[in-house]
């Protein structure tokens, strides 16, 4: 069985700082290559931890790097899903964050609006409450939409 040394010399563990940078850098190579399709689901965040040898916050930093890249979505149930040609697209609560993000970028939805209520998107996209405050915490995070508890959320 390797050693530490052993792993760290053949360049398998991660050393010295901010390691989830190192991380991020190593999976998106990896994506870069083709070794992780587009659409394609990335191995466990304990699977990671293996391999790359750190802890399972440095995994999530250095995920959440990707995230915010574009590289890579969070899909419930299922993991860190590959984005590219759009087959990210195919998941509802994206559907309805990039509907809204359009009227948002072309003005439909002006700074200091109201977006429509969750149980009016709900209706109007067919889907459940919990897609709607998944397509609505995207555009959160993004900083296009700002939550006034009590009152709604209000285009940024």
């Amino acid at each position: 069985m390797p050693t530490a040394a052993d792993l760290v010399a053949a360049g398998r563990w991660l050393t010295g700082g901010r390691v989830y940078t190192q991380v991020a850098d190593r999976l998106r190579e990896r994506i870069r290559a083709g070794e992780f399709a587009p659409g394609g689901v990335l191995p466990s965040e304990a699977e990671l931890c293996r391999v790359f040898g750190v802890a399972r916050n440095t995994v999530r930093r250095g995920l959440a790097l990707l995230v915010e890249e574009g590289l890579l979505v969070t899909v419930p149930s299922k993991g860190r899903v590959v984005v590219g040609d759009g087959s990210a697209a195919s998941y509802r609560y994206q559907v309805i964050a990039a509907r809204l993000r359009e009227q948002i970028e072309c003005g439909d939805l002006a700074p200091g609006s109201a977006l429509p209520s969750e149980a009016e998107l709900q209706r109007q996209f067919g889907v459940s409450r919990t897609t709607v405050r998944q397509a609505l915490a995207v555009l959160e995070v993004e900083g296009l939409v700002v939550v006034e508890h009590g009152r709604g959320r209000f285009v940024r």
